[in-house]
C-alpha cells in the first residue's frame, strides 16, 4: 500500500524465493524514516523478533511511531474522523461487510473442493505477481501499449457497445474534447445525458474514476453508465432538466441574498467534501452548476463536468486523502493541491459576486479581450460600490472580498465559506430583491472570464526538434575560411 510494489519480486520465482528467505527488503527512499522503520520490524526474518509477536501482541504495533498521530481509543469509539478512508469505488463494494453477510457462518465453495486444486489455489505465496505465473502466457507488449488509455480497470466500464442499450438524439452542448447528447435507455425508456470523448484527444479515466468515487454525493452528477468502445468513451449521467445556474438565478422575479446564501451553502458544502477527499475540480465556472429538475431548489444543484479535476496521489501514484498525506505525498504536490483548492473557492467567489452585483467582477462584457480580463484578474481589482452593493449587507462584501483575494494563500477555504456569518446566520440576511443585468449579457461576460483563465493555463512550452533551435541553426551554418568573409 506504501509503495504500490510487491516486497519481494525477482526476475523469477527462485530469485524471488531468495529474497524472501534473506528478508533482503528493497527500501524506496520516499518512505518517511517512521514507515521504514515499521516495514523493516515486519519484515524480521526470524518470526519472534517481529513487531506484534511479543506478549503484547497488536498493541506493540500500535505503540509503534508510525502510528503516533492516532489515538485508537477515540477512533474505536469514532469520536475522530478516520486517518485513512479506503478508495471505496462503489456502493456495492461494501455491500458483503453488511452484518447480514459477517454474522453467517462461513461455508465452503460449492464448487470443487479446495483440496483437489490445493497446489493451484497456493503457489508458496498468498500472492502471486503475474509476472511471476511462467506458465501462463503474458500480454504482448504491442497489447499493453495499445490499451495504455485502456478504462478497463475501473470498475464497472463496459465494453459492449453503448447502442446496444441506448439511442442517442439531440445534442446538448459541445466542448473541445467532447459533445453532450440526450439518450434514451431502450428498455426503460428514461431520458439521460451522455458525454460522448475521443480518447485520443483526451483520457478520460481521471473524470470517470472520481464521478465513480463520488457521484453518490447528493449535489454531484450521477455517473450511470460507462461504455470504453474503440477510441470513443460514452459516459451516461443523471439529465440536468433544470438548465444552467445562472439562467435560473436570472430568470427568477425575485432573487435576494437569502436566495444566494443558500445556494453558495450547498455549492461550498460539496467543493468542501470533494477537498476533503483530495479532489480539485479546477473548472468550477456557473455553466457546470446545473439544476437537475425545474425545482429552483438549492438542493437540486449538481457540480458537473469534471474534466479537468485532480484526484491528490503520492508519488508511487496511490490515491491519498488529506489526513494521510503527511508522510507519503511530496511537498510541491501538496502545495500544488492546496492552490488548486484556492482557485476552486475563487470561482466561487466570481459566482457570489455575480449573483449580488448582478453582473461579473472581471468582465464588463462578452467582447472583452483576455488580456484585459486578466489584467484585472492579476490586479485583484473589482468594485463593491453602487447599484445593487448600496443595499447589499456588510457581511456579503466582506465574504466577497476573503473569497476573491489575490493571494491564494489567504484566501478563504470551503469549510471557512461555509461558517462565515453571511452563510451560517442566512434567516438575519437583508430581504431586498436584488437587481439583475440581462441574461445573455452576463452569462457571456462569465464566459470571457472563464475562457481567459484557461486559456492562460493552457498555454505550455511547446517541445520542437533540435534543429529548430536558433544556437543549432547558428553552428549549421559554415565557418568562414578567413576575416573576409564575416
Amino acid at each position: 500500500m506504501l509503495t504500490g510494489a510487491l516486497p519481494f519480486q525477482g526476475a523469477n520465482r527462485k530469485e524471488t524465493m531468495t529474497q524472501i528467505l534473506k528478508a533482503k527488503l528493497g527500501m524506496p527512499p520516499f518512505l518517511s524514516p517512521e514507515a521504514q522503520s515499521l516495514l523493516r520490524a515486519l519484515f524480521k526474518r526470524n518470526p519472534v523478533n517481529r513487531l506484534g509477536s511479543g506478549p503484547n501482541g497488536i498493541n506493540d504495533m500500535k505503540m509503534h511511531s508510525f502510528f503516533s498521530t492516532i489515538n485508537f481509543t477515540k477512533l474505536l469509539k469514532r469520536e475522530i474522523p478516520p486517518p485513512f478512508k479506503p478508495a471505496v469505488v462503489q456502493t456495492d463494494d461494501v455491500f458483503y461487510f453488511d452484518k447480514e453477510f459477517t454474522s453467517k457462518t462461513p461455508k465452503d465453495s460449492p464448487g470443487i473442493p479446495p483440496s483437489a486444486h490445493a497446489h493451484e489455489l497456493f503457489r508458496g505465496f498468498s500472492f502471486i505477481a503475474p509476472a511471476l505465473l511462467e506458465n501462463e502466457p503474458g500480454p504482448q507488449v504491442e497489447e499493453i501499449i495499445a490499451n495504455q488509455i485502456s478504462l478497463a480497470k475501473l470498475p464497472g466500464v463496459k465494453t459492449s457497445s453503448f447502442s446496444d442499450d441506448y439511442e442517442l438524439k439531440e445534442d446538448i452542448g459541445i466542448g473541445s474534447y467532447s459533445v453532450c447528447k440526450r439518450c434514451v435507455h431502450k428498455a426503460s425508456g428514461n431520458s439521460y445525458a451522455v458525454k460522448i470523448m475521443d480518447k485520443d484527444k483526451r483520457d478520460p479515466s481521471e473524470e470517470i474514476e472520481i464521478l465513480l468515487r463520488f457521484g453518490h454525493h447528493g449535489n454531484v452528477i450521477t455517473l450511470r453508465d460507462v461504455y470504453d468502445n474503440g477510441n470513443k468513451v460514452y459516459m451516461v449521467t443523471e439529465l440536468m432538466k433544470g438548465g444552467e445556474l445562472l439562467d435560473k438565478i436570472l430568470r427568477q422575479k425575485f432573487f435576494s441574498e437569502r436566495e444566494a446564501s443558500a445556494v453558495l451553502q450547498i455549492v461550498s458544502k460539496t467543493v468542501e467534501y470533494l477537498h476533503q477527499n483530495g479532489v480539485v475540480h479546477r473548472d468550477l465556472k456557473p455553466s457546470n452548476i446545473l439544476y437537475a429538475d425545474d425545482s429552483g431548489s438549492p438542493d437540486s444543484l449538481r457540480i458537473c463536468d469534471f474534466g479537468f479535476a485532480k484526484q491528490l496521489r503520492a508519488e508511487n501514484g496511490l490515491l491519498m486523502t488529506p489526513c494521510y498525506t503527511a508522510n507519503f505525498v511530496a511537498p510541491e504536490v501538496l502545495k500544488r493541491q492546496g492552490y488548486d483548492a484556492s482557485c476552486d473557492v475563487w470561482s466561487l467567489g466570481v459566482l457570489l459576486y455575480t449573483m449580488l452585483a448582478g453582473h461579473t467582477p472581471f468582465a464588463n462584457g462578452p467582447t472583452d479581450t483576455p488580456n484585459d480580463i486578466l489584467a484585472r484578474i492579476g490586479e485583484g481589482t473589482f468594485s463593491l460600490v453602487g447599484g445593487n452593493w448600496d443595499s447589499v449587507s456588510p457581511q456579503a462584501k466582506d465574504l466577497v472580498k476573503r473569497m476573491l483575494h489575490i493571494d491564494p494563500h489567504r484566501r478563504l477555504t470551503a469549510t471557512e465559506v461555509l461558517n462565515h456569518t453571511w452563510v451560517s446566520q442566512r434567516d438575519s440576511l437583508p430581504h431586498l430583491r436584488l437587481t439583475l443585468q440581462d441574461a445573455q449579457l452576463v452569462k457571456g461576460s462569465v464566459a470571457a472570464t472563464f475562457k481567459a483563465l484557461n486559456a492562460q493555463n493552457m498555454k505550455q512550452a511547446t517541445l520542437e526538434p533540435v534543429g529548430a533551435s536558433r544556437l543549432a541553426q547558428r553552428r549549421g551554418k559554415a565557418r568562414p575560411k578567413s576575416s573576409t568573409e564575416l
